[in-house]
């Protein structure tokens, strides 16, 4: 597993964003669309890749899902799947990701996730340390290790 620093990914996932972002809310005109993930949080080390939260009341998010598999992804299978969250990776080599999520569930943690991570450098110094330190880790390790700091930072107040 690679990490790349801000300057070398952060303007093309944010480019790469706002062309979903404009895609998803003319699919789902009342889904609220949140950048996440390392890709939106300054200074902060990624894989490259960009998650998309897309907000939607939960007794629309089957319809979410199959409207937004129209745009080229496919339903993540080796990862959680509720009624209030469902995953989607590109079917194309953009590397993009959307997580589906009812409003109101524990799965708003992603948005308070991020939020944190924004407000604290000292918190984004820290998961940059966790993230070099797993490099060449096997992704199952690295997810492990990972949950465990978000967890953390989730616990805080």
């Amino acid at each position: 597993m690679k990490f790349y620093s801000t300057e070398e990914y952060q303007p093309s996932c944010d480019d790469l964003y706002r062309r979903y972002q404009a895609k998803i809310q003319a699919l789902l005109p009342s889904a609220v669309i949140e950048h996440i993930g390392a890709s939106s949080i300054d200074h902060a080390v990624s894989k490259g890749d960009l998650d998309i939260l897309v907000g939607v009341d939960s007794t629309e998010l089957e319809n979410a899902v199959t409207s937004l598999k129209t745009l080229g992804f496919n339903e993540k299978l080796d990862t959680l799947r509720t009624p209030e969250l469902c995953m989607l990776e590109s079917k194309s080599e953009d590397d993009v990701a959307f997580q589906v999520v009812a409003f109101g569930s524990e799965f708003d943690m992603f948005v308070t996730f991020r939020d944190k991570l924004r407000n604290n450098p000292l918190l984004v110094y820290e998961y940059n340390d966790l993230k070099v330190s797993c490099s060449g880790w096997p992704q199952d390790a690295y997810r492990l290790k990972k949950s465990a700091f978000i967890e953390r930072v989730l616990s805080l107040n």
